[in-house]
């Protein structure tokens, strides 16, 4: 059986900033050359401006522990469509994501979640294309960090066969194909001498990503208020600003939950976390 891990074509690694994706790296720098890796492989990090410093340094800490380069892309609304940033000038505030809010004027939600297509998928598209790699005839691989017990994402994802429509690029799962689950990821972050430090629970880092993503369930995101209240302070407002007010529903992320300003008032309040019930979707982004 073919390592999955072993790239033998242009590869881009899609590197979400979590741990399991992290793994994922890991496990292709040992399975290559490094002449085989310099040639194919391309590791990028799209950052939102809303993901956590904790993911930011993590993601730094890859790439100067395992010497690979990581081109970190940020969404721009200009002809390019991406800028390449570092960690020291990677944006915290959520520039890039209220930049794609403003042009399209009305909130991502459940239903349409372009706020991933464009803040990361597309955005690391044009950055491979201005590389001279061709999604149009199917140039490329591109690995993504499911892992085996994530099976609902794996069945997705193969049904769908690309990142977006209209791209035609091969997906890679090689975590799930190599059969690791959470634990194998943990255990693996216990005996490095750096990780993602922010909580893990059950394979599952609630911080991770966008810091608020509403995508989390009510009470994931009350909880992290509670733990950051200043969390809290980009969401409300993009809804208070009215971004979207003449599409209805677009001024709000979701509309089947209290607004972030209800919740972040549930925060500030004493007692037991409100027992909101909704679950958490999944999404794409990664882990």
């Amino acid at each position: 059986m073919k390592n999955p891990f072993v790239i033998s074509d242009h590869t881009a690694l899609s590197f979400s900033g979590g741990s399991t994706s992290g793994y994922m790296l890991w496990r292709v720098l040992q399975a290559n050359s490094r002449d085989n890796l310099y040639d194919n492989l391309r590791v990028l990090f799209a950052n939102t401006g809303k993901e956590e410093e904790a993911t930011l340094r993590f993601v730094r800490d890859c790439a100067a522990y395992w010497e690979i380069p990581i081109d970190w892309v940020e969404y721009r609304d200009n002809e390019q469509g991406y800028a390449l940033v570092t960690f020291e000038t990677a944006s915290r505030h959520g520039e890039p994501f209220e930049q794609l809010v403003k042009k399209r004027q009305y909130l991502p939600n459940p239903v349409t979640r372009f706020c991933t297509v464009e803040l990361k998928i597309r955005a690391m598209h044009k950055r491979l294309r201005a590389l001279g790699w061709r999604d149009d005839e199917g140039e490329w691989d591109q690995m993504v960090g499911i892992r085996a017990d994530e099976q609902r994402r794996v069945a997705k994802i193969r049904t769908r066969g690309t990142s977006t429509e209209g791209s035609f690029e091969t997906m890679l799962m090689p975590l799930a194909d190599a059969g690791v689950i959470y634990q194998d990821v943990d255990a693996f972050w216990a005996q490095q001498p750096f990780k993602l430090e922010l909580a893990r629970h059950n394979g599952r880092t609630y911080a991770g990503n966008c810091d608020l993503c509403f995508l989390k369930s009510t009470d994931q995101r009350l909880a992290l208020i509670r733990e950051k209240p200043e969390r809290a302070v980009w969401w409300v407002r993009m809804e208070k600003d009215g971004i979207g007010k003449a599409t209805g529903d677009g001024s709000r992320f979701r509309i089947d939950t209290p607004n972030y300003a209800q919740i972040a008032e549930f925060a500030a309040k004493q007692g037991e976390i409100f027992p909101f019930g909704d679950p958490s979707m999944e999404c794409f982004c990664g882990e």
